[in-house]
């Protein structure tokens, strides 16, 4: 129980109103204790609000989006398939794919 309700259960009402809360850690911010911005971070923070602005597809970068986005999944899919096929896994014996 909080000591203000104690307090205030024993019959002394004047001690728990005059009674001071502490403060976190020491008090208040004093000037020293600023947070200094870094510029990078703000940089990268800056461009990823825009990044659906700043993006663009033209001819120098449509493989490299066409390998991250078809190619490479596919590939992950269908090397666990085979693997899945390979060990004989249950789930793909009953329904036939094998």
């Amino acid at each position: 129980m909080m000591m203000s309700h104690v307090l205030a259960r024993t019959g002394l009402r004047a001690t728990a109103r005059t009674m001071q809360r502490r403060n976190m850690a020491g008090g208040g911010f004093t000037d020293k204790m600023h947070v200094q911005k870094n510029k990078f971070v703000e940089e990268w923070n800056g461009r990823r609000e825009i990044t659906e602005q700043a993006f663009e597809i033209n001819p120098g970068n449509l493989f490299q989006i066409i390998m991250m986005v078809m190619v490479i999944p596919y590939g992950i899919y269908d090397a666990t398939r085979r693997e899945l096929f390979k060990k004989g896994d249950r789930r793909h014996l009953k329904n036939g794919l094998v």
